[in-house]
């Protein structure tokens, strides 16, 4: 008899709900149960899991890693998909081993390099993949002169910080005086300039920006799964211009992500984000983490997260192409079930694997599965 698998993910995005419906879903049909940690009680990957904790706030990398270790060894956890604390997490990936635990994440150096944006266009350009210019700012001055080189050349400028996740941080600069125009409609990311510069002269506070060009649609997100031996087993792309969503093989985008991906060591699931700079596809940022909007791949007859779990277990499922490619579509919002009680409420072995909800249920809006266009 084939052994449940027990997979882990901490304080993770809440998109990836689907994540988890599809190990449980898997194709080999095998028996999975999947524990939770986060920070908000109402997150709804923790109502999503079979069992759930909350996670303790402020603690320092170190203690992480043994407040993970612990949940690891707890419960039995054989694939842990770190989020938090990812660089401090696989640092310690013997000691994961040791209590039975496979992690589902790059190696420390790969992790590394990715985690500051500029170090990680140094790297990747040094190995030929286009990366537009940037600048690394820390004052109004070296802000200033790097929006100026931009617009010279005909281009808007924008910033993010240089160690960052989620398009958090994301700024395009505007030279339009504020005005009522900002305040009009939703809030929008631009921000005017002389408003920055003051910010930065008045705080205490330092920034680590990376000014760069704005770059242009479409955004194309490849999604690598890539075995411990640094060979990509799949790479499909998710193209987005505007609320418009596809997929694409084509090399130009599939041939520096397999690049990057291999050559970095990039294990398991990585995600590598490309725009356009004139005529030009140019690396926009890299994730050492499985996306939130893997799931849609599943338009494509292609369960990753499942085969990701495969290779952490040793279990290779080989390379993977995808059946065909799913039609356009677009993203669109729905209701996800939340615990109706406060933490902790585990599922006890006499149910069964799927946790029941009580009806009716407190729900959270979360961006749904794909509806095509």
């Amino acid at each position: 008899m084939v052994s449940r698998v027990r997979v882990w993910l901490n304080r993770t995005y809440a998109e990836n709900v689907f994540f988890m419906d599809q190990l449980r879903r898997n194709p080999s049909d095998r028996a999975v149960e999947i524990h939770a940690t986060h920070g908000d009680a109402d997150s709804p990957v923790l109502a999503a899991a079979d069992t759930a904790d909350l996670e303790p706030e402020g603690l320092s990398p170190a203690a992480y890693v043994e407040y993970a270790l612990d949940q690891c060894q707890r419960r039995g956890i054989d694939v842990f998909v770190p989020r938090l604390q990812q660089s401090a997490i696989v640092a310690h990936r013997a000691d994961f081993e040791a209590v039975g635990t496979a992690l589902l994440a790059p190696p420390p150096e790969a992790v590394a390099v990715f985690h500051d944006k500029v170090i990680a266009y140094e790297a990747v350009q040094a190995i030929g993949v286009p990366v537009p210019p940037w600048w690394r700012v820390r004052t109004a001055g070296e802000l200033v002169a790097a929006v100026e080189e931009l617009e010279a050349g005909g281009h808007k400028a924008c910033f993010k910080p240089a160690s960052g996740a989620g398009g958090v941080g994301f700024r395009i600069v505007t030279r339009a005086p504020f005005s009522l125009v900002h305040l009009n409609g939703f809030p929008g990311p631009h921000v005017p300039l002389d408003l920055v510069v003051e910010a930065l002269q008045q705080s205490d506070e330092p920034v680590d920006w990376l000014v760069m060009p704005r770059l242009e649609q479409p955004e194309v997100s490849v999604d690598c799964l890539t075995g411990p031996d640094n060979r990509v087993r799949l790479a499909i792309g998710r193209t987005k211009n505007g609320r418009r969503r596809g997929f694409t093989l084509h090399e130009q985008w599939l041939e520096p992500a397999r690049r990057i991906a291999e050559g970095f060591g990039l294990h398991y699931l990585s995600n590598i984000q490309f725009r356009m700079f004139g005529d030009e596809p140019v690396l926009m940022d890299v994730n050492t983490r499985p996306a939130g909007g893997l799931h849609q791949l599943s338009l494509c007859g292609v369960n990753v997260p499942w085969a990701a779990v495969q290779l952490a277990l040793g279990e290779d499922p080989g390379e993977m192409a995808p059946p065909f490619l799913g039609q356009d579509y677009t993203v669109v919002s729905g209701p996800r079930p939340l615990r109706p009680v406060s933490l902790p409420q585990q599922r006890v072995e006499a149910e069964p694997l799927l946790p029941a909800v009580p009806a009716p249920v407190d729900s959270v809006e979360v961006s749904a599965q794909a509806l095509p266009l």
